[in-house]
């Protein structure tokens, strides 16, 4: 749960009405949309969640910095899921205890700081840091002097391109499975 803004300690209230007036003066939050109802038909809809844009920004920034890819991944896949269910007024569901219950998880070791600038109806991420971050600058280059040797990238990609190497040889002796087949390059005539 955010707890400063600008270095200023406020409760949720606070926090979201001081976020919804500088977002609004910035233009953030605004969006149209046409939605799927629960019964089929289409709805136009316009919102405006300038404090909630933003807030849903400096999380995500944190989440990129602390989740797992795996995670990660999961996590905004079962997003939109949660978000059918929610719009679709099934907040009582065994499913959606479930799915907070994963979220939760997801969760504990996210804490940190996000600087945010807002202009002209957007929400730009300048900086961000956390205590529990996964990525480590040093593990991240890819200069000579390195935490890990050059080489080693070099065999895990032949290994991790093997199975697409293998599918391809197949298709050009016309043994493959895939129905995208690579065009015969050599039958073509240049004009």
């Amino acid at each position: 749960i955010p707890k400063r803004i600008n270095g200023v300690a406020m409760g949720p209230i606070g926090l979201l009405t001081t976020l919804n007036a500088l977002g609004a003066k910035h233009g953030v939050g605004r969006i149209d949309l046409v939605e799927n109802r629960l019964v089929g038909m289409k709805s136009h809809g316009v919102y405006e969640t300038p404090g909630g844009t933003i807030l849903y920004d400096a999380h995500a920034a944190l989440e990129e910095l602390c989740l797992d890819k795996q995670t990660m991944q999961y996590k905004q896949q079962l997003s939109l899921k949660y978000a059918e269910l929610v719009y679709n007024g099934l907040w009582f569901t065994p499913l959606r205890r479930a799915l907070d219950a994963f979220v939760q998880s997801t969760q504990e070791n996210l804490t940190g700081s996000a600087r945010l600038k807002l202009y002209k109806g957007s929400v730009r991420l300048v900086g961000r840091r956390s205590p529990y971050s996964l990525y480590r600058e040093d593990y991240a280059t890819f200069g000579e002097e390195d935490v890990y040797d050059q080489k080693d990238a070099e065999g895990f990609i032949k290994i991790f391109g093997l199975p697409m190497k293998v599918e391809a040889m197949l298709d050009i002796a016309g043994l493959g499975a895939s129905k995208y087949r690579m065009p015969d390059y050599s039958t073509f005539k240049r004009d």
